[in-house]
């Protein structure tokens, strides 16, 4: 097994954003291959994610060096000057990003031939050299800044021509990026291809929902505190959302997100992944390998999703894009519920909901408690209690409870015990997902990367319906561009047991 590793911030204090652990520095330099470095993925996330790390020290320059590999015929300072201008914010961190870019070295090459991967092993192996890293101790980290459709490829070309030489304390990982498939034969054909070359520990499948600060937040909320351990049940919960919502379209991707659609893009990886974060037992212990089996016995006890229960939307103007089909039946609106068939669940819905183009961009868990018994104050109708996690913008989690309203009567009002992360950690710098899911690559953290029957099982879920809506069995609703989706949309919660609350707004506090 490879071991964990650490590597130690500059300076004299460490970063509390990340997770504490023992520094157990080891002999061999670290490479770093961004494959796909003149993408946008890459330019746009990868490589200011990899800054972000050097800049608190958690990349050293001594130890690291970082390779862009893409079939662009451009040189070293080409790839330096595209990446700039998304590394630099402002002239106090100029020195930064240019002691950073100086790290990076660029190798052209095809992503299905042995010349490039050559030149690239060539000038990876002259830095472990000039690191004086003994053969095999070193470790190389792939990242995987390209299209699935060249993922068998480039791994054969990885394994052939770019591994470590033998195991003395050293690694060779991967990073992949979803769309990991596209139904379940798909999927599994790739897992397929990608595990007769890697074991399942050298495989990272990233999704970076499980990175953001919140998302993480969730086994600590669940399973650090006495109060939620007797409620987060069916007895007490009467229905959970896990909602998704962007207030704009493809925005010239239209033709790329027309090929997978809403669900694929976002409910099947991103929103599920959520939801068995919220619906697991408690795991043995923290091990990655612990908590993942706690994920998969939640996806292993789903029901079949019900056509009845699913509503579609496709905004109006979607198919003005010229990249998209005039008779595109590519949802860009679902809300669809799920249940869990386990002691824990029974009968309680899990909504799930995810659009673009609607009236607000926001992502959120809100989880709606029974109605009280015995309401003497009758004030069931002002709303429901609701803990809710707010994931972006405006990161926050607060619980809807129902107070008296200060004054002489004895009347009753919705208010909210608050706890939002701009005010409680003002100056706290909250990390972007990739930095925080790297870095766990760096020290063999798997737990917040999906596993392969993970995987499987989540497509085992999705793939009926998926294969209906692809044959035209299942139809869209047009809705309009700022409208909250689908009137029906909303029929459907309101049948699913969710009770709006009408005259309470959240408002995040100001400082």
């Amino acid at each position: 097994m490879a071991a964990s590793w650490c590597i130690e911030k500059r300076g004299s204090s460490r970063n509390d954003s990340f997770r504490d652990n023992d520094s157990i520095p080891e002999t061999g330099c670290l490479s770093i291959i961004v494959l796909g470095a003149s993408g946008d993925l890459a330019k746009k996330k990868t490589f200011p994610a990899l800054f972000n790390l050097y800049r608190q020290g958690f990349l050293q320059s001594n130890e690291v060096h970082i390779f862009g590999y893409a079939r662009t015929k451009i040189s070293d300072d080409d790839l330096r000057s595209r990446i700039r201008g998304y590394l630099s914010q402002g002239k106090e961190n100029e020195g930064e990003v240019s002691e950073f870019l100086q790290l990076i070295k660029y190798v052209s090459g095809s992503y299905d031939s042995g010349e490039g991967f050559t030149l690239l092993d060539k000038a990876i192996s002259e830095h472990e050299f000039s690191k004086n890293s003994t053969e095999g101790s070193s470790r190389r980290l792939f990242y995987f800044a390209l299209p699935p459709s060249v993922y068998p490829s480039v791994c054969r070309m990885i394994k052939s021509y770019c591994m470590n030489k033998s195991d003395l304390g050293g690694w060779t990982r991967i990073v992949v990026e979803k769309p990991f498939g596209k139904d379940l034969a798909s999927s599994e054909q790739l897992s397929s291809q990608i595990g007769e070359l890697f074991d399942e520990p050298q495989i990272y499948r990233i999704d970076h929902y499980l990175g953001k600060e919140l998302v993480q937040n969730l086994l600590v909320l669940r399973f650090a505190n006495r109060f939620f351990l007797p409620l987060w049940n069916r007895d007490n919960i009467d229905n959970i959302q896990i909602v998704f919502r962007e207030d704009f379209g493809t925005e010239g991707r239209g033709g790329y997100f027309d090929e997978y659609g809403i669900i694929r893009d976002i409910i099947q990886n991103h929103l599920l992944q959520v939801l068995c974060l919220v619906a697991m037992e408690k795991p043995v212990s923290q091990k990655p390998e612990h908590i993942r089996d706690e994920k998969v016995k939640v996806l292993q006890s789903m029901l079949p999703i019900e056509d009845e229960e699913v509503v579609l939307g496709q905004y109006e103007g979607y198919k003005d894009d010229p990249t998209v089909p005039n008779n595109s039946n590519t949802p860009t609106f679902a809300t669809m519920v799920l249940r869990i068939h386990n002691e824990r669940w029974e009968g309680v819905p899990f909504i799930m909901k995810a659009g673009k183009a609607l009236n607000s961009r926001k992502a959120e868990i809100r989880v709606q408690f029974k109605d009280v018994p015995g309401d003497i104050f009758r004030c069931q109708k002002q709303g429901r209690n609701e803990f809710v996690i707010r994931l972006q913008p405006s990161e926050a989690m607060y619980m809807k409870l129902t107070v008296k309203k200060p004054g002489l009567e004895m009347s009753t009002v919705q208010s909210e015990l608050d706890l939002s992360y701009g005010q409680r950690y003002q100056g706290v710098v909250i990390p972007e997902a990739y930095e925080r899911l790297i870095l766990d690559t760096i020290r063999g953290d798997q737990q917040h990367f999906v596993r392969r029957d993970e995987l499987k099982a989540a497509w085992e879920i999705f793939t009926p319906l998926l294969h209906r809506i692809d044959n035209g069995e299942v139809k869209p609703i047009p809705y309009k561009p700022g409208s909250r989706g689908p009137a029906e949309a909303d029929e459907l919660l309101q049948n699913a047991g969710y009770v709006q609350t009408h005259g309470y707004i959240w408002i995040p506090p100001t400082l």
